[in-house]
């Protein structure tokens, strides 16, 4: 049985759930931002950090500037999904800010969304409009993925996937006012302590990517609502972390579908997708191979063949007859 931190009644308004890897600088201004954000409206705010591993001076920057944060520093990196729950277990508030920590809050959107929470007690989970840090407005919304999407976006075969994208980004309904969606990108949640008392934690078996949709989509399957609150903006730099090594994005978001897939679609679809991602990669090894056997950019070609090879080993082990069982 899942158990968040217990509630208690001198409990904050929200907790921030902050899991971090190696982005010492950004931590800081998303924790200041936040601590900031909640000042202007009179919120009271905990911070939680969930540092996987880093090794580039985060935990002493978190003693220097942030005494009265909450720090679990982990022995190693267990991947975003493990690191929130390990957050959500200690933190008290009445509500949780799940949030990345290339995000920053601007002006009062922290208090915003947990007087969103607060107002609407339907509501399992709010999250606010993002912007990129140029003030270009970054695509949150979403619905659940079609299969067409699942397979074949971001793939040699993203043409096939086009005539559904419209409405899987929601471009059908205007982002200018608050209304319901099936899910929201992850970068920051706000969510109700009772939603996830009532599904639980994310699922650990999705390393990184798709987490918040199994996630949100099991909160919607129970009844509570996820709504997308425009009022409220933070900055997000995206992909600040998992940037850092490339391929193995790749992996884990590969790995991550065929999970999603089997969970919500079955194994037979999972299968399916699994097979088709295996020679997409396969694909792509192919063809840097040739390249760099006719002398285009050898060494480039060389990393490229060596990246795709890894995925394909990573997607290999992740066969829905052996890793993706429910």
């Amino acid at each position: 049985m899942w158990s968040a931190g217990g509630a208690r009644a001198s409990a904050p308004d929200i907790s921030a759930v902050v899991v971090s890897w190696n982005v010492r600088d950004l931590l800081a201004r998303c924790l200041q931002s936040v601590e900031h954000s909640a000042g202007l409206g009179g919120v009271t705010v905990e911070l939680v950090v969930v540092d996987n591993a880093s090794h580039d001076g985060t935990p002493t920057m978190l003693k220097e500037i942030f005494p009265h944060a909450h720090v679990v520093a982990l022995a190693e990196n267990r991947g975003y999904a493990a690191g929130v729950n390990v957050g959500l277990r200690v933190a008290r508030g009445r509500h949780l800010l799940v949030l990345n920590p290339d995000t920053e809050a601007l002006n009062d959107a922290v208090p915003q969304l947990v007087r969103f929470l607060d107002d609407h007690p339907a509501v399992g989970a709010v999250g606010p409009a993002l912007i990129y840090p140029d003030g270009a407005p970054q695509p949150s919304r979403r619905r659940f993925p079609p299969l067409p999407v699942l397979f074949f976006q971001d793939t040699t075969l993203h043409g096939l996937a086009r005539p559904w994208l419209g409405r899987f980004f929601m471009d059908d309904i205007p982002a200018t006012t608050p209304h319901p969606v099936d899910w929201l990108v992850g970068a920051v949640l706000a969510v109700r302590r009772e939603a996830i008392e009532s599904v639980g934690g994310m699922d650990e078996t999705f390393f990184m990517y798709f987490e918040e949709v199994d996630w949100l989509r099991r909160m919607k399957a129970a009844g509570w609502s996820v709504w997308f609150l425009p009022q409220a903006t933070f900055v997000h730099h995206e992909g600040a972390s998992s940037g850092q090594v490339i391929p193995l994005r790749h992996a884990h978001y590969a790995r991550s579908r065929i999970r999603y897939a089997e969970r919500w679609h079955g194994l037979p679809t999972a299968k399916m997708l699994w097979g088709w991602l295996m020679l997409h990669f396969g694909w792509q090894l192919a063809l840097e191979w040739a390249k760099g056997r006719v002398g285009h950019k050898p060494r480039l070609r060389r990393a490229r063949v060596a990246a795709y090879g890894h995925v394909l080993q990573i997607l290999w082990r992740a066969r829905p007859s052996c890793a993706c069982s429910s």
